[in-house]
C-alpha cells in the first residue's frame, strides 16, 4: 500500500493540526496504522496506533489526552488530530501501515510496520 500524509505546517504553540494520510493501491481496512515522529538529530518515535478492526487505539504518553488517532476504511485513510501542541511536538510526522498479524507490543515500533509515508513536517513555535 501507498501512503500520502498532509496536512503539516507551522503553529504557534496551544494550537491545534490534523493530519491525514490517505491510503491507495489496496485497502487498508485490515491492517494496523501508525503515526510516528522523528526530530532532528532523533531516533523515530511512536505517537499512536490503532489496530484493524476496531481492536482498539494507543498512544505514547507524550500524546496521551492531546492527539487523538481515527480511521475512515470507507475512505482508505486515517487522521491524527493534534491538539494544544508544544513546542517539542515539532518533528516530521510519518504514517505507516502493517499487517493485521503483527502482535500488540509491536504496534509500538517501527519494525510492526511495512508500509511508510514520505511524512509531513509539523513546526511548533514558541
Amino acid at each position: 500500500v501507498q501512503l500520502q500524509a498532509s496536512g503539516g505546517g507551522l503553529v504557534q504553540a496551544g494550537g491545534s493540526l490534523r493530519l491525514s494520510c490517505a491510503a491507495s493501491g489496496s485497502t487498508i481496512r485490515n491492517s494496523n496504522l501508525g503515526w510516528f515522529r522523528q526530530a532532528p538529530g532523533k531516533e523515530r518515535e511512536f505517537v499512536g496506533g490503532i489496530r484493524w478492526g476496531g481492536r482498539g487505539t494507543y498512544y505514547a504518553d507524550s500524546a496521551k489526552g492531546r492527539f487523538t488517532l481515527s480511521r475512515d476504511n470507507a475512505q482508505n485513510t486515517f487522521n491524527l488530530q493534534m491538539n494544544s501542541l508544544k513546542p517539542e511536538d515539532t518533528a516530521l510526522y510519518l504514517c505507516a501501515a502493517g499487517p493485521k498479524s503483527r502482535i500488540l507490543s509491536e504496534l509500538w515500533s517501527p519494525r510492526g510496520y511495512d508500509d511508510w509515508g514520505q511524512g509531513t513536517l509539523v513546526t511548533v513555535s514558541s
